[in-house]
């Protein structure tokens, strides 16, 4: 049964290497539905963050694979229960639609979103929240008038306390024997 796994792949930031990763997974023609990067809390390290939408047996194969590029250190994966997970939207609105009511301060309020930005033209809100909770809003957002938006890919800290260190101290003890 396919289902949403978070992928989390520690690499070294080398060029090419993001390349190869979304190479693996894209051969197998498996659709992406999120991607994003950032420096990890070890320096020199950085994560990878990607969600794709396959079988338990799919994932692994494609995590067995990405570990063997040179340059990743080590990937994982996770199902949704296993994560804490965010994404973050932005909506750039009519600044008139302010001035017709109380309806966007309510639609606002209701998504616990925020007001970044206030220009004669336009308004930015920003929420984040889950996929649902951002596609919610800008559904309702849409029915008003919208002029441009924009979502980032998941970010995502695993529950169980990070694997990478338990997996590099594994490493480096092997080193040293």
């Amino acid at each position: 049964m396919e289902k949403n796994y978070t992928l989390t792949i520690f690499s070294e930031n080398k060029t090419g290497v993001l390349s190869r990763v979304v190479g693996i997974i894209t051969r197998r023609h498996i659709n992406i539905m999120s991607l994003s990067t950032s420096p990890s809390a070890t320096p020199g390290i950085h994560k990878m963050i990607v969600v794709i939408k396959v079988t338990e047996d799919q994932v692994k194969r494609v995590i067995a694979n990405i570990d063997k590029q040179i340059d990743v250190l080590k990937a994982f994966y996770y199902d949704d229960t296993e994560i804490v997970y965010q994404e973050i939207a932005l909506y750039k609105i009519p600044t008139k639609v302010f001035y017709e009511g109380d309806k966007v301060e309510a639609i606002v309020r209701k998504y616990d979103a925020r007001v970044l930005r206030i220009e004669k033209q336009y308004i930015v809100i920003e929420k984040s929240g889950h996929h649902s909770e951002t596609e919610a809003l800008l559904q309702e957002l849409q029915q008003i008038g919208i002029y441009e938006f924009v979502r980032s890919g998941r970010v995502a800290i695993v529950k169980p306390m990070e694997r990478l260190n338990n997996y590099l101290k594994t490493k480096k003890a092997t080193i040293h024997q």
